[in-house]
């Protein structure tokens, strides 16, 4: 480990910590109890607890390359975000879940780029977010066209999930899609009613609909 984490970790544990200390140790006792699933794509860019102004034990946090949904099935296997998915909504009961694309995403651009051909995992992972291309050049209009409809169309995987269905359905889970302009520090949330993406400094409808969402 590089010397300066060694610092920093040091500098948490001395200086951050003691601050701290019994917000966590009753985090420890009673229990983590967030109220909001956050899947958002794993860019060092974007940092979940600063965009939202949240603390310890207010997020569930799911991050992976393109803040990517993979459908719903039962087979066996390791599907680590499904899992986590499911861990948020049956065992946490979360009320919110977020999808959190991005601005400059480099999952969105490989979508037509490609990548390393020893990258297999990840060429498999990104099929994920293949709907959302579009047939043009990839300028950066086409890629934050690209960005959001692949961010509603991870919102339409996680009505495929039977659990969220009928909790959103039952008013008890509401779906959010959330798009972050890192340039401009806004984020531009979906708006159900006019099927655009809207900055929140003005009125959005944000509710997710038991029809699911539908993509401009």
């Amino acid at each position: 480990m590089p010397d300066d984490l060694l610092v920093r970790l040091r500098r948490f544990h001395n200086l951050t910590f003691p601050g701290v200390q019994e917000q966590f140790q009753s985090l420890v006792t009673q229990g983590q109890h967030p109220t909001i699933l956050f899947i958002g794509c794993s860019d060092s860019r974007l940092v979940p607890y600063l965009l939202t102004g949240t603390g310890p034990g207010e997020l569930f946090v799911v991050r992976n390359v393109g803040a990517f949904v993979p459908p719903y099935e039962i087979s066996a296997g390791c599907h680590g975000t499904s899992a986590a998915i499911e861990f948020a909504v049956l065992h946490l009961k979360v009320s919110r879940i977020v999808v959190c694309g991005h601005s400059h995403c480099g999952g969105i651009r490989a979508l037509y780029d490609g990548v390393d051909p020893q990258a297999s995992n990840l060429t498999a992972w990104l099929n994920l977010g293949r709907e959302a291309v579009l047939p043009e050049q990839a300028t950066e209009v086409v890629l934050r066209r690209t960005e959001q409809r692949a961010v509603i169309l991870q919102l339409e995987r996680l009505m495929g999930y039977p659990m969220i269905r009928t909790q959103v359905e039952a008013g008890q889970i509401t779906l959010h899609g959330w798009h972050y302009v890192i340039e401009d520090g806004e984020v531009h949330v979906f708006d159900v009613k006019s099927g655009r993406f809207i900055p929140t400094s003005e009125d959005v409808h944000i509710d997710h609909g038991p029809d699911g969402v539908r993509c401009c």
